[in-house]
């Protein structure tokens, strides 16, 4: 296939920039300790410097994959798939989660959100991004708000995102893992003063698994 050929077919999402897809646990917020089967799709322009998967950011170094391939792996591990990045919905999403959906699969989506929401989702989990916000759509759709605390002045854009969220949204603080051991006892103290926030953890971090 052409090289012209295979970026129109990326460009239509049924070709994805794949970097890895992998059966774990899910490690963090409202779905935190269910199996889940992961595809992390390569491709961010935001570039948060304490990202843990920067190797995800160029798309041209993960090879394009026929969505038919992604959701023939994934339904032979599990229900619940989590799409992630990257940034999926730097693509269309609409091709690939019609065909998991056609599979009986649940979706879930771990997005900051800074790009237009495509894709039929069961679970979206926004974690904005101070570089590029999230758009309306996604604010409007968010089943989870995950905002993660890097330093006290963190706090202040969680609540700006939170008032920007539906009402049937949950709230998470995250703290950044390599200021956990910093940041955890100011959450855990910002949420017993602010109840409507709950904790989540990398608990896979915690358990070493991927």
């Amino acid at each position: 296939m052409l090289k012209e050929e295979i970026q129109e077919l990326v460009g239509q999402g049924t070709m994805l920039p794949l970097m890895e897809e992998f059966y774990t646990i899910q490690g963090e917020g409202y779905h935190k300790g269910t199996a889940a089967y992961f595809i992390r799709v390569g491709g961010c322009d935001v570039g948060c410097h304490w990202c843990d998967v920067k190797e995800s950011w160029n798309p041209e170094i993960h090879p394009p994959t026929a969505i038919d391939l992604i959701a023939a792996n994934a339904e032979k591990y599990s229900k619940t798939i989590v799409v992630t990045g990257g940034k999926p919905l730097t693509w269309d999403m609409g091709p690939l989660t019609s065909l998991l959906k056609e599979k009986g699969m649940q979706t879930h989506i771990e997005t900051s959100g800074a790009y237009q929401l495509t894709g039929t989702w069961d679970w979206i989990c926004l974690s904005p991004k101070k570089l590029k916000l999230p758009t309306p759509a996604v604010y409007e759709n968010a089943h989870e708000l995950k905002v993660i605390i890097f330093n006290k002045d963190d706090f202040k854009f969680a609540e700006e995102q939170a008032a920007k969220v539906n009402d049937r949204c949950i709230l998470y603080l995250q703290p950044e893992w390599s200021k956990r051991e910093k940041m955890i006892p100011l959450i855990v103290d910002y949420v017993m003063a602010n109840p409507t926030w709950m904790v989540s953890l990398q608990t896979h971090k915690y358990l070493n698994i991927p």
